[in-house]
């Protein structure tokens, strides 16, 4: 081995060491979260119970909804997901647009233009077939709900039929130890997860596995290995160079086995998109709302038991009988059962109380109310519980659902779905699928933000447009009172008229230009001196008319004098 072989090895040596001895005190670090995470599986989602440590391990297919006895918590789980994507990322809409930060740049309509173009495509290869966004982006917002870290992975399209375009990934929770910068931004992660030998070649290379994996990959087993993601700001980042230094972060594979560096590489954006629904100080994961209700959870699911036990005994109920009096007691239907009651007609037989089974129901419905606020369930039941609301009623039952969602999913805007955005335009760019900017827009390198429309978002800026109406529709009351229409002159109709349109998703193809806007005034002023001409025309003709027979009669003309 040379010298520069030598380097190599002890680099890749050192970077697993570096991998092994962080990903040690991150799952110390994790290890009560994952306590608590395996409870609430258990009651709510127990799919992904014994899936929060380190080298857990469970068979396919097997049983895990042995400890759940009430559903409550997992019917409203899924409802969360739910709202969340009808809320944040509705597929049947566009739940965010793109626009310049720099004033000067949002008045150039080939940049706007060009913003709207790039979102239409950016929705065509997110939604996707291949893609897969929808399944794995509900899987996150369950995963928020019950754990409180929804964790989405992008990557590019790697299909075997040449398509190319995006692909996401959720990521179990238990599989993500996470790091946060000095800002409290996760920054860096160690993911841990398994692969069969087979797919470990197709992702690295048969020649790059370590021996035992090559093995069995060459039996053709279905075997799991376990391998580690390491990713991380670069601390030698330089933008000059043409490597994977030129990356902001590193990315490396490590494969458990043999403990061997399988690829290092990098990424310009972080790869992950991660939402965090609650979190408590000093506590990089966050917590969820079942994490909140956990005893309300527990104590339905006990409640249940109970409630169940006490049910059975009313259906089926305890008998009791006289020490002397009838041994072969038959339940059979239609069963003659001779000693049952005394001489006198006197049943010999009771049944044993079974207690208030209703006031277990009345304690369960409360547990059960209070997952249901927990997991917003309770207020998307508002509409269809008072069907004759008036539509004003309708409009401020939605605001006052923005009021209570934004703390906790409107973070999901900032957090979650923003680092996802530049993620995925980083990566169509990387590919070549967008279009070339303007060079207004390329001369400040693509400068943009978000700006989100979907129905959360709408909820939020609805005040501003109903605001605006309603003072509107004072002034012109007060119009027609006092005949008075300079009383319109304070609303700056050219601004607010825009501005209403794109807080109401209005594309921006189907808004005129300022160009187009001056063109359309001044045919219109044209149209409206000529009309006025024609108007003016007989009147005209009358004067000229008059001013003729004076002329003939000899009637001296004064200058200035009018016609009568």
């Amino acid at each position: 081995m040379n010298r520069e072989d030598q380097k190599k090895q002890d680099k890749a040596e050192a970077v697993v060491a570096e991998v092994f001895a962080r990903f040690s005190y991150l799952q110390q670090y994790r290890s009560n979260f994952g306590i608590q995470w395996e409870e609430v599986a258990e009651l709510i989602w127990p799919e992904q119970r014994n899936t929060f440590f380190y080298g857990d391990y469970n068979m396919a297919g097997v049983k895990k909804t042995d400890r759940q006895v009430d559903s409550t918590g997992m019917v409203a789980l899924n409802r969360f997901g739910a709202i969340c994507d009808s809320l944040l990322t509705p597929r049947n809409m566009i739940w965010h647009m793109l626009e310049a930060t720099d004033d000067d740049l949002k008045k150039d309509r080939a940049t706007r233009v060009w913003y709207e173009n790039t979102v239409k495509k950016l929705f065509k290869y997110r939604y996707m077939p291949d893609a897969n966004f929808t399944a794995n982006n509900q899987m996150s917002y369950k995963s928020m709900g019950a754990f409180g870290n929804g964790i989405t992975f992008i990557d590019k399209l790697r299909s075997h039929t040449g398509n190319i375009g995006l692909r996401y990934k959720s990521i179990p929770t238990g599989e993500m130890f996470f790091m946060e910068n000095h800002q409290g931004m996760v920054d860096g992660f160690v993911r841990w997860f398994r692969m069969t030998a087979r797919q470990a070649a197709q992702k690295w290379g048969m020649e790059n596995l370590p021996e035992t994996i090559q093995e069995a990959a060459k039996r053709g087993t279905e075997d799991l290995h376990m391998f580690l993601h390491y990713v991380l700001p670069r601390d030698d980042y330089d933008p000059e160079r043409l490597d994977e230094r030129s990356l902001l972060y590193a990315s490396h594979y490590i494969s458990v086995d043999g403990r061997k560096l399988l690829s290092s590489g990098g990424y310009n954006t972080f790869p992950v998109a991660l939402g965090r629904y609650d979190q408590a100080p000093g506590e990089t994961y966050g917590r969820g709302p079942a994490m909140h209700v956990l005893p309300t959870l527990k104590t339905l699911n006990a409640e249940k038991r109970t409630f169940l036990r006490q049910g059975h005994r009313a259906a089926d109920p305890v008998l009791l009988t006289a020490d002397d009096g009838i041994v072969d007691f038959s339940l059979r239907p239609g069963a003659l059962n001779k000693g049952g009651v005394s001489a006198d007609g006197k049943p010999l037989i009771q049944v044993l109380p079974a207690g208030n089974i209703q006031v277990t129901k009345e304690m369960m419905d409360e547990e059960r109310a209070l997952i249901n606020d927990a997991f917003f369930v309770s207020l998307f039941q508002i509409l269809t519980e008072s069907p004759q609301m008036t539509a004003t009623e309708v409009i401020e039952r939605v605001n006052e659902k923005g009021i209570l969602l934004a703390p906790t999913i409107g973070r999901q805007m900032s957090e979650y779905l923003g680092p996802m955005i530049d993620r995925e335009l980083d990566l169509l760019s990387q590919m070549g699928l967008l279009d070339p900017m303007p060079p207004a827009l390329a001369e400040l390198k693509g400068d943009y933000h978000v700006v989100y429309t979907s129905p959360l978002a709408r909820a939020q800026r609805a005040q501003e447009v109903s605001g605006a109406l309603r003072t509107l529709e004072t002034v012109k009351e007060l119009v027609a009172i006092t005949g008075d229409p300079s009383l319109l002159d304070p609303f700056n109709f050219d601004t607010m008229i825009p501005d209403m349109a794109r807080i109401q998703a209005t594309p921006e193809a189907w808004l005129a230009g300022a160009d187009e806007i001056a063109q359309k005034r001044q045919a219109r002023a044209k149209q409206q001196a000529a009309q006025q001409q024609i108007q003016a025309a007989p009147a005209q003709a009358a004067m000229m008319k008059a001013q003729a027979a004076q002329a003939k009669a000899g009637v001296p003309q004064q200058q200035g004098q009018a016609v009568q």
